[in-house]
């Protein structure tokens, strides 16, 4: 089972002063910055995978979340070089889709099959996936009449069509990629006949859609359909699923390959399951810069607190953090700083039962990733994108370990990842 990680310029900079909280005066963020395959012994996930929506946006609507410096250098270097994919300790993949979720109210996808074949061979992906369109709805029992009614049976004879379409592209213009067609479906039964029609069209990569809100169950069940039709040579990608819990299973049902955001984005979105560790996730230890907290300043505004008072009773509380890291205090005055400081920015979340657990445990003293090893308590404290993304990457770290454990039928255990 191979993990591909979604890209969205996800960075961290090597030499960011945790103390000053400054960048060098002299870094350039693309030359200087790392991803998390450069940062990591063995990178965490066998691939990247990149949208079009997210590169180039849609013409006349919205822009992506790349530079326009960004996307022509992507361009121009391509994929390989652009992302250091062979930088890193592990040689990476890269896989291309257009990013269907950004499109989903469209009545019909923005991008011309030839656009997305520009797109994957301009940048030269390995793997590209075909245009589709969105499914949100999952109905087992729906009739013929009522998927068609809702316009689901629509924008699976769109995605056919464009898939076909894409295919015969593909060919004409001997692209170098391996292509993927979408099936989208909202029942069982439904995506096992869109697989089924993939395969006759002639591909032998098929990537499932539209199964992000499904329960694993639900997954399961659409699965078990699609096994009794699916070919033996052929491979599928679940399109943004990471339940490492279910890959088993998944395996068991036909899957190859997946990809997901939330183990890393669970590090700074989440409300306490920031830090993975292979039998438990902890809160992250909450110190807001004051003027990038939007409560905080609006307080600050009012008059109803000082601004340095903020600042005195933020200081504190990372005193406090790296005194303890240092054994230099104890769990009680740490928690206490915590506490002042989140009356202030917060005054509603009581986190003080969750962050005692996470300072007794100390989980980053017993992981061997190289950014816990480096950064050591920097990396539980919720502040700022540069701790954020590495907490992130460490996510990625275990769940990828996580991840291999499950394929090798054992279960991964805290002092597996011990220095």
């Amino acid at each position: 089972m191979r993990f591909f990680f979604p890209d969205s310029q996800d960075q961290v900079d090597p030499n960011f002063d945790f103390d000053t909280e400054e960048h060098n005066p002299f870094r350039v963020r693309q030359r200087d910055d790392l991803y998390a395959h450069e940062v990591l012994t063995g990178a965490p996930f066998d691939g990247l995978l990149v949208s079009k929506a997210i590169v180039d946006g849609q013409a006349g609507s919205s822009a992506g979340k790349y530079t326009v410096a960004q996307r022509h250098r992507l361009y121009r270097e391509g994929a390989r070089q652009f992302f250091r994919l062979d930088h890193g300790h592990t040689p990476l993949k890269i896989m291309g889709d257009c990013g269907a979720f950004s499109y989903v109210s469209e009545v019909r996808p923005p991008y011309t099959v030839d656009e997305v074949i520009d797109f994957y061979a301009g940048c030269g992906f390995d793997y590209g996936i075909s245009v589709d369109h969105v499914i949100f709805q999952y109905d087992p029992a729906a009739s013929t009449e009522k998927a068609r009614d809702e316009g689901w049976a629509e924008r699976q004879r769109i995605t056919l069509e464009l898939a076909e379409r894409f295919l015969d592209r593909c060919e004409t213009r001997r692209a170098r990629f391996i292509p993927y067609g979408v099936a989208q479906g909202w029942s069982p039964a439904s995506y096992a006949e869109a697989v089924s029609k993939l395969q006759d069209l002639g591909y032998r990569h098929i990537a499932l859609g539209g199964m992000v809100p499904l329960k694993s169950r639900d997954i399961l069940a659409c699965l078990a359909v699609i096994k009794q039709v699916l070919r033996d040579d052929m491979e599928v990608h679940l399109l943004g699923i990471s339940r490492c819990d279910d890959v088993p299973k998944f395996a068991e049902g036909g899957v190859t390959s997946f990809d997901s955001t939330s183990p890393f984005r669970q590090a700074f979105k989440d409300d306490r399951d920031n830090y993975y560790t292979p039998s438990r996730t902890y809160v992250a230890l909450r110190v807001p810069q004051v003027d990038g907290n939007a409560k905080l300043k609006a307080r600050i505004r009012s008059g109803e607190i000082s601004q340095g008072t903020a600042m005195s009773l933020e200081r504190e509380a990372l005193e406090q953090l790296r005194q303890y890291d240092q054994d230099r205090t104890d769990v009680d005055s740490v928690v206490r700083a915590l506490a002042r400081y989140s009356e202030v920015w917060d005054g509603k979340s009581d986190r003080n039962g969750q962050y005692r657990e996470t300072l007794t445990d100390r989980p980053w003293r017993n992981c061997s990733c190289d950014l816990c090893r480096r950064h050591g308590i920097e990396i539980a404290i919720f502040r700022g994108s540069e701790r954020n993304k590495r907490r992130g990457f460490h996510n990625l770290y275990v769940f990828e370990q996580q991840l291999r454990a499950r394929q090798e039928g054992r279960t991964l255990r805290d002092r597996d990842l011990r220095v």
